[in-house]
């Protein structure tokens, strides 16, 4: 990954991770910069691991909680060094009421960049895990049609106007729009 110029030097500020209720925001097209950013920070440290943008912020256009889902893949046998630098980078283990197991982790933090306040998900998973390509399969289908991205975002707006709040409810509801794409590609 490369650095955009916009960050004069590879370091990373990772703030507290702030809960906020379920939300369909407006894309932020300086995500990937962001996105780009922690990815090399990461690999600065452990260069044998990929870090790649999913999930909504990663389609330009595409609406959504306006948090920056990163996935980490780390090789065999590594699962305890990639959480090891996550944590010494300021990352924090999940504080919801149903968070990712210990074998299969999500990190979350927050980083400033140009007066914003972007939310981060870590979700750190093994390279040889079907998951690796049930995120990319949605990501680049997504990324590919632009019909698939209005329902996407029409299902979105749907779930948080039928009065949804709790961010994890949020995803599970989202989840049957995912999971349906996912299968068909």
């Amino acid at each position: 990954m490369q650095v955009d110029a916009n960050w004069p030097e590879v370091q990373l500020i990772i703030l507290n991770y702030e809960t906020m209720p379920a939300a369909c925001l407006d894309d932020d097209p300086r995500a990937p910069q962001v996105a780009a950013h922690i990815g090399a920070a990461i690999n600065l440290h452990l260069p044998n691991v990929i870090v790649e943008h999913v999930g909504s912020t990663a389609v330009p256009g595409c609406a959504g909680k306006g948090v920056i889902d990163l996935m980490l893949l780390y090789g065999d046998g590594r699962l305890e060094e990639a959480k090891s630098l996550l944590v010494a980078l300021g990352f924090q283990p999940q504080n919801t009421r149903d968070p990712f197991p210990e074998s299969r982790p999500m990190r979350i933090g927050a980083i400033e960049f140009e007066g914003s306040m972007f939310r981060l998900h870590v979700h750190v998973i093994a390279m040889d895990s079907p998951e690796v390509a049930e995120f990319r399969t949605f990501r680049d289908a997504l990324r590919a049609d632009p019909q698939m991205v209005a329902d996407y975002v029409a299902r979105k707006r749907q779930i948080i106007a039928s009065g949804v709040t709790d961010s994890l409810d949020y995803s599970v509801e989202k989840g049957s729009f995912i999971q349906g794409r996912v299968t068909e590609n």
